[in-house]
């Protein structure tokens, strides 16, 4: 499930407290398994593999598991939901929650403090704009990136929502894989889709 999920020699270093010349190393000599990009000489390490070099190294691999962003999806339509929550797990390097209504989600942005929440604007209870005005009004979260989607366009309420704190809008329908693609750049993440 997560075999997409590959890391750089940096990335790699970064997760086990080392210098990026000792990842490289261990790489080259074998110890730690990995590919190069086709045509470069770029080094890639898959997942399963750096966890494996952890473990038999003494490195605590809780850091590999932190690594997961934090994913939170809020939205009252369950089916929509589910999809995104599938694409993003198959993506697998986000830990997910959801809700379903605005005060849930609020909630959850203080207990869970994920790193991007998808936020539907037209909410049973509150509205997406009152979701985003509440997160920003928490020092703590400045860090929290929020798209918001919506099936409404008009130009001045996605203006509201980014006056109130959204950082990116997207119009429903839309590809979850482009969501994903979204929340990637947003959270600086390699996306998936690209060689790179």
């Amino acid at each position: 499930m997560s075999s997409k999920t590959v890391y750089t020699t940096g990335e790699a270093a970064k997760i086990c407290k080392v210098s990026q010349q000792t990842i490289i190393r261990c790489f080259d000599n074998g110890t730690l398994k990995g590919f190069r990009v086709p045509g470069s000489r770029f080094r890639r390490i898959p997942r399963d593999q750096l966890f494996a070099f952890m473990r038999d190294n003494g490195i605590p691999t809780d850091a590999l598991e932190s690594s997961k962003r934090k994913l939170l999806i809020v939205d009252d339509d369950q089916d929509l939901v589910d999809l995104m929550v599938d694409v993003f797990k198959a993506d697998g390097r986000f830990e997910i929650k959801t809700a379903n209504n605005g005060f849930d989600a609020g909630m959850l942005v203080k207990e869970f403090r994920p790193d991007l929440v998808v936020l539907d604007v037209m909410l049973p209870d509150i509205n997406g704009r009152e979701v985003c005005q509440r997160v920003r009004m928490d020092p703590t979260m400045e860090m929290v990136k929020i798209i918001c989607i919506s099936g409404m366009i008009e130009a001045d309420k996605i203006a509201d929502l980014r006056a109130a704190g959204a950082n990116d809008f997207m119009n429903k329908p839309f590809q979850v894989e482009k969501l994903v693609e979204r929340c990637c750049q947003m959270l600086e993440m390699e996306t998936a889709a690209t060689g790179t």
